[in-house]
């Protein structure tokens, strides 16, 4: 049953049939579960491979679009043949496994220490990135605003922005989010001139969602959450699998 007033989106065989379509996708909370931590997510068997085969029926037009680090990524889902962006846009890499556009500055130290204390203090979960920093609070809800008007601090002397999503607060490089990371990809010769469409479940996928519009594609949004920008909606994991027909 749709639970949401969004219209369930067309079928992705009818899209890809009628005109020459990309895919954004998500990670946590639209291709696998949420989890209590980063780390206790539960990766669906041969996840990768099957988003390979997904690639190549639309011409390699399939990339992830993730807030973790790449490395950290890769670790779950073992060595890609897909392009991926992590650290929400901070980092992009082609589906041959070359970068795209300059490295950013890694976050300095004394900023990631001041988030580690935080993170401490308040009984949250700290997770570093090569791009930045995540403070994890879903064991401890209860602190979420403290922990982020303690964040908003740290990001305001440091010249970082923090971005809020499911129980987690995120501090990276000011103008990295998934909207730019898709701007790029959309730029690149394997993506040019395709209808992107975008998967997402958190405000963090929100840039993306108005990203793709503005290339003629259109958003889906995941779950519960309820979003303005989006023009399709699936309920769940399972949804966005069978849509995918993972």
């Amino acid at each position: 049953m749709n639970r949401s007033p969004l219209p369930l989106p067309p079928s992705l065989e009818s899209l890809s049939s009628a005109s020459a379509i990309s895919l954004f996708l998500d990670f946590d909370g639209t291709l696998i579960e949420i989890a209590p931590g980063p780390d206790a997510i539960e990766v669906p068997e041969k996840i990768s491979g099957r988003l390979k085969a997904v690639a190549d029926k639309i011409g390699g037009r399939l990339a992830l679009v993730t807030g973790r680090d790449l490395g950290n990524l890769e670790q779950h889902l073992g060595k890609l043949e897909i392009a991926r962006a992590g650290s929400h846009g901070a980092e992009q890499i082609g589906a041959d496994g070359v970068p795209l556009g300059a490295k950013l500055k890694p976050v300095p130290a004394d900023d990631i220490a001041q988030l580690r204390q935080l993170a401490s203090q308040h009984g949250a979960l700290f997770e570093n990135k090569r791009h930045g920093a995540a403070l994890h609070f879903r064991a401890v809800p209860a602190s979420g605003q403290a922990i982020q008007d303690a964040a908003a601090v740290v990001a305001k002397q440091s010249g970082l922005t923090m971005k809020c999503g499911k129980c987690v607060i995120e501090l990276v490089h000011p103008g990295a989010n998934k909207g730019t990371a898709i701007a790029k990809f959309m730029d690149t010769p394997t993506f040019a001139g395709s209808k992107p469409i975008f998967i997402g479940d958190d405000v963090t996928d929100e840039d993306g969602f108005t990203a793709v519009q503005k290339y003629g594609g259109f958003a889906i949004a995941v779950g519960e959450r309820p979003s303005h920008t989006a023009n399709f909606k699936l309920n769940g994991v399972q949804d966005v699998h069978a849509w995918l027909n993972l």
